[in-house]
């Protein structure tokens, strides 16, 4: 069997002397979206991170289109294909909405022009408002600037930490509307979130974490209509 476009594979670490994670695997396939769920404090996010570079392995392995990326930095990963999206902090408010999509350029040495187009097709509002600073955006405009600076750097998989945070319900089903139009341009989508129950409606594969293990994998529909994951992770 083939293995997956991007997996981190056994993954045990975390922060200083004890560990976060144990013995967790996420993998996602090109062009799919995967999704990590799990209650607070499971590691979700620790995990996404560690797929990425943040945090040192005690064991595992991250593996990129076949490639031991597991001593790469972020950076590195990035120059690689990674685009990840934190929670928080992810846009330069004092900067314009395109300067931010510019500063998302910054490895490209080719005109990147058909990729800021892109973008603004993706996401009409911010063509708008290219001109007006990031930080007096609505809390999803500015995560659309955030979505849009990663795709900017034309990555092979995106990885979003909880994109829907603090945003409306309607703006979220807008938000996931968007993830799936750029995962079928064929970039892999690797997403933390806490709607759990929407998010595996949009997902190929769903993990569910516990304690940083993991403790269900399967397609989010199997997941949604698993009556356990329902019971204990979905409020029944």
């Amino acid at each position: 069997m083939a293995e997956p476009f991007l997996i981190g594979e056994a993954m045990t670490g975390g922060y200083g002397g004890a560990d976060i994670l144990h013995s967790c695997t996420i993998a996602v396939e090109k062009g799919e979206i995967a999704v990590i769920v799990g209650p607070n404090g499971a590691g979700k996010s620790t995990a996404m991170k560690a797929v990425f570079g943040m945090l040192r392995l005690r064991e595992g392995r991250v593996r990129l289109a076949g490639e031991d990326i597991t001593a790469l930095s972020p950076q590195d990963r990035v120059a690689k294909g990674m685009g990840f999206v934190p929670q928080t902090h992810n846009i330069f408010g004092s900067m314009t909405v395109e300067e931010n999509l510019e500063m998302g350029a910054f490895i490209r040495r080719d005109d990147f022009a058909d990729t800021m187009t892109q973008v603004y097709d993706l996401f009409p509002i911010l063509k708008q408002k290219r001109h007006q600073p990031a930080g007096e955006l609505s809390g999803g405009q500015r995560q659309q600037v955030a979505v849009g600076r990663a795709l900017m750097t034309q990555p092979s998989v995106l990885m979003l930490d909880e994109p829907t945070a603090g945003v409306s319900p309607i703006v979220m089903d807008e938000l996931f509307d968007r993830i799936i139009e750029v995962a079928r341009s064929g970039i892999s989508i690797l997403m933390v979130e806490q709607n759990a129950r929407q998010a595996l409606d949009i997902a190929d594969k769903g993990y569910v974490l516990v304690q940083g293990a993991n403790r269900f994998t399967d397609t989010g529909r199997a997941l949604l209509a698993d009556p356990e994951v329902r019971r204990s992770f979905l409020g029944g």
